[in-house]
């Protein structure tokens, strides 16, 4: 990735006016800056002015810098197809909590200045390559960056599967479902879960058993380049479902494999210079500030 950006993408949240004010004014102050900027084509047609409209994939193979105004749900769903390209995405908060977006929506000229004049930080997060496998067969794959959930299809209840990692057998489960999350996803499902919180450095992956029918199983954590199969139990009269970052549901029926493994693409985040995120985790989860 370049360290000086020419082409600027901007991605947003459909039909929220507060995001389509931000993107209106970073279009402005960008072309200003003599830059040019391709917005996704789903948030172009709301919005008025010069613009040049580009699907998603066409911003990922044009652009040097992705910036998503929005929450962590639009960031993940860009970051499923952008990291496939060679570019940087930095997030402006339109949405909750916002562990992924940096930027203030009200505040980001500042900031993005110092970006756009190379002084930034570069993190790369992992994602995950989710498949299931029928008869022997490839039915259907996606990828996560936050986690990949085995759950019923409609209403909660406990299903029986066995998980293996890396072919050796660890344990049947007797639970509502099993999470599988990367460190970036630690601090969402899997957090609400009772799973531990992941610095983004670590190579590692945590499975998280969804509501256990025994009080001795606990999450656990392993290593990244590990391989998860979960293999549903044929007697269950249900369908289920495998969904990526909530967004992508894989359909499975009873006796499908579900293979789990470290993708080989990387999402190239963009930070401002000083990131630090023991901050984003003290400012987001409402920690305590330092004594003295």
């Amino acid at each position: 990735m370049t360290a000086k950006f020419t082409t600027i993408g901007l991605i947003g949240k459909p039909q929220h006016s507060g995001a389509n004010s931000t993107l209106t004014a970073l279009n402005q102050w960008l072309k200003k800056r003599g830059l040019k900027v391709l917005i996704e084509a789903r948030v172009a047609k709301d919005l008025g002015g010069d613009i040049e409209a580009a699907e998603l994939i066409e911003i990922g193979k044009q652009c040097d810098l992705a910036i998503v105004v929005g929450g962590d749900g639009n960031m993940l769903g860009a970051a499923r197809v952008l990291s496939r390209f060679d570019i940087g995405v930095i997030g402006v908060n339109r949405g909750n909590l916002g562990f992924l977006t940096d930027l203030d929506p009200d505040d980001f000229e500042t900031t993005l200045t110092s970006v756009l004049d190379g002084e930034f930080e570069i993190e790369q997060r992992f994602l995950l390559e989710a498949e299931v496998h029928r008869h022997g067969k490839l039915k259907a794959n996606n990828s996560a960056v936050n986690e990949a959930v085995l759950h019923p299809n409609q209403v909660a209840h406990m299903i029986e599967f066995e998980v293996y990692i890396d072919d050796k057998f660890m344990y049947s489960q007797r639970a509502d479902g099993m999470i599988i999350s990367t460190p970036t996803g630690s601090t969402a499902y899997s957090l609400s879960a009772g799973g531990a919180i992941l610095t983004p450095n670590l190579d590692a992956l945590i499975l998280v058993p969804m509501f256990p029918h025994t009080m001795s199983c606990r999450p656990i954590v392993i290593d990244a380049n590990s391989t998860i199969k979960l293999l549903v139990s044929p007697e269950h009269d249900d369908n289920f479902e495998v969904s990526c970052d909530g967004h992508v549901h894989l359909s499975v029926l009873p006796g499908d494999e579900i293979i789990i493994r470290r993708s080989p693409e990387q999402l190239t985040l963009i930070h401002p210079k000083g990131h630090n995120y023991f901050h984003v985790l003290r400012n987001k989860l409402g920690w305590g500030s330092k004594l003295f």
